[in-house]
């Protein structure tokens, strides 16, 4: 079982599915919480340097808001990452797959919440 949806844009430029993704997600109702720019950061931290590769901490706050109703330690769980990266194909959007990242929690109802925003993310990639 994969644990990302992904989706690659070859010739494409970094900003241009930075944008377009920011836009996919909110959309459909994602906003993006939290945003790291991995690159930069480990010219910063390590001195090292790296394609471009940002990770955006997306979130649906009403599924959010079901999810730790359900489970109120589901928390420890969220935002779900997106990230944009530059690989040698093009441009890479990876989105978590909430039903991967959540089948370690033994609550049938949560699952179901989590196939919903697996749903909703794979529209968004889609739509990017």
């Amino acid at each position: 079982m994969s644990y990302t949806i992904d989706r690659v844009f070859e010739n494409a430029e970094f900003a241009e599915v930075d944008e377009r993704t920011r836009k996919a997600l909110a959309d459909r109702g994602f906003g993006v919480l939290t945003e790291i720019d991995v690159k930069a950061t480990m010219k910063k931290k390590l001195d090292k340097d790296m394609l471009a590769y940002r990770i955006l901490g997306a979130c649906n706050p009403n599924m959010a808001w079901e999810s730790i109703g359900l489970e109120p330690r589901v928390g420890a769980m969220l935002p779900c990452n997106v990230i944009i990266r530059e690989t040698s194909q093009g441009v890479e959007v990876s989105a978590v797959d909430p039903v991967s990242s959540m089948s370690a929690i033994d609550n049938e109802q949560l699952k179901q919440v989590a196939g919903e925003v697996r749903d909703m993310l794979s529209e968004a990639i889609k739509a990017i």
